[in-house]
């Protein structure tokens, strides 16, 4: 039997809206993780802005995958994989990128935020 989403829909337009969520979800993290050259504004340089941006992009694919009622296995495993997936492209394949353990540490710290986040939100509803 599937996993119950942790934020159920009772209404077909709120789950189409959920699925299209999560496949901008999914191009935004994309866009993020393979630009070959990340931009740089000159004079925002904030401490910190590269990992917040990780945690940011796996927490908001966590939270749409789980509130589009994805089983919880998939989209956590997911994450857990393309966390360590994205830091070997970058290293290996993107010219102008290079891989970061910290990045791993910063996209898993976002997976573990998004199913908090998920959570909170399926309380809420209920």
């Amino acid at each position: 039997m599937p996993a119950a989403p942790l934020v159920p829909s009772r209404h077909p337009r709120r789950g189409r809206a959920r699925t299209a969520a999560l496949l901008v979800a999914l191009a935004v993290q994309a866009l993020v993780l393979y630009l070959p050259v990340v931009p740089d504004a000159p004079g925002t340089s904030v401490p910190g802005a590269d990992k917040i941006t990780h945690a940011a992009v796996f927490a908001l694919v966590t939270v749409a995958g789980l509130v589009a009622g994805l089983p919880p296995a998939i989209v956590v495993g997911f994450g857990v994989v393309h966390a360590a997936a994205s830091e070997l492209v970058q290293h290996s394949v993107l010219p102008g990128r290079s891989g970061d353990v910290l990045d791993v540490v910063a996209d898993l710290a976002g997976v573990a935020l998004g199913v908090v986040v998920a959570r909170w939100l399926a309380r809420r509803r209920s």
